[in-house]
């Protein structure tokens, strides 16, 4: 039954709900609404692709919605890099970085978009590096390589390219320590590894998940240092190069994500909290750490410092060492 709004009040209140109808039409539907994609700049099966389904699996846990994991690797990286750059900023694409998206723009001589056109949203994870050698070679220790080195003509290091994370092994090893390793650039890790197993250079170092195979199991590497802070939790009798008197040698792979300049604040805040939960989940936490890959997680901020202090670093030994991008 309908009754007149004879009230004053009445009537104004009606009116007033009235015009709040197109305001609510018009409303933007909350965020997350659709699938977010999560732009891998690597082919799948290497350590930034499996941090990043990692993290995809338990964001969309805790965001309620579809993560997609979307391959686009080429150019060391930077083609899915700029990929994201150029994406709209509206919360739904984002960069699974390495360290590359902090080192190309110092190394290479030109680039598709600029540093500036991606934020640092999350640290995922981190596959620390290991410096290895043929399981023939004499060297025992890390110290051993690198004293061995400065004697004639040097040693050969396997790179997987300019600016590679073996690359930096061997430079700040030369810049800090007085190594004498040339850096002998391959097309991809696999083939720097099988270059080392082969015996045609001295050594190399590549991340965990793909050295541990050839330590533990088919016994075709030797490993001499882990580069990183912490001893592997999967190999945990490697020393750190830190341990073997190396501090300076303190280098990883490590995967985050980074975000399209512009994306909001408080949806960069909610994907930070989203990878940090999923990081400290028991069952991706044990998954990780048997592969060799340290979960790490963290804030937002956490992220911003951590990149501060990779560009720092890195740009001293880039230009100390003169690392181009031949």
């Amino acid at each position: 039954m309908n009754f007149p709004l004879r009230c004053p009040h009445l009537r104004r209140l009606a009116a007033l709900a009235c015009l709040w109808v197109p305001v609510l039409a018009g409303a933007q539907p909350a965020w997350p609404n659709k699938p977010i994609h999560f732009i891998v700049p690597f082919s799948a099966g290497g350590a930034n692709d499996l941090m990043g389904r990692a993290a995809a699996e338990g964001a969309s846990k805790v965001l309620g919605q579809t993560v997609i994991v979307d391959n686009r690797p080429g150019a060391g990286g930077s083609l899915g890099a700029s990929i994201v750059a150029k994406s709209a900023p509206d919360g739904y694409t984002f960069l699974i970085s390495a360290a590359g998206v902090i080192s190309n723009s110092m190394i290479k001589k030109s680039l598709p978009y600029k540093d500036e056109d991606l934020l640092p949203v999350a640290l995922i994870a981190l596959s620390p590096s290991v410096v290895v050698v043929p399981q023939s070679s004499r060297h025992q220790t890390l110290k051993d390589f690198v004293e061995a080195s400065k004697q004639g003509k040097g040693f050969n290091f396997a790179t997987a390219g300019s600016g590679s994370t073996p690359h930096f092994v061997a430079e700040i090893l030369n810049v800090k320590y007085g190594a004498q390793l040339q850096p002998v650039p391959y097309k991809s890790g696999s083939e720097s590894t099988t270059a080392v197993m082969g015996g045609q250079v001295e050594g190399t170092s590549e991340a965990s998940i793909i050295a541990l195979p050839h330590i533990l199991h088919d016994g075709k590497f030797k490993a001499l240092a882990t580069t990183w802070t912490q001893r592997i939790s999967a190999y945990p009798q490697l020393s750190t190069a830190t341990e073997q008197e190396f501090p300076e040698l303190k280098i990883a792979h490590w995967a985050g994500v980074h975000a399209p300049k512009g994306t909001p604040d408080d949806i960069m805040d909610k994907v930070a909290a989203a990878v940090d939960k999923a990081m400290k989940d028991p069952a991706i936490t044990q998954k990780l750490k048997a592969l060799g890959i340290e979960p790490m997680g963290g804030t937002r901020a956490d992220f911003v410092r951590f990149t501060q202090e990779e560009r720092k670093r890195l740009g001293e030994i880039v230009r100390a060492a003169n690392m181009k991008d031949n």
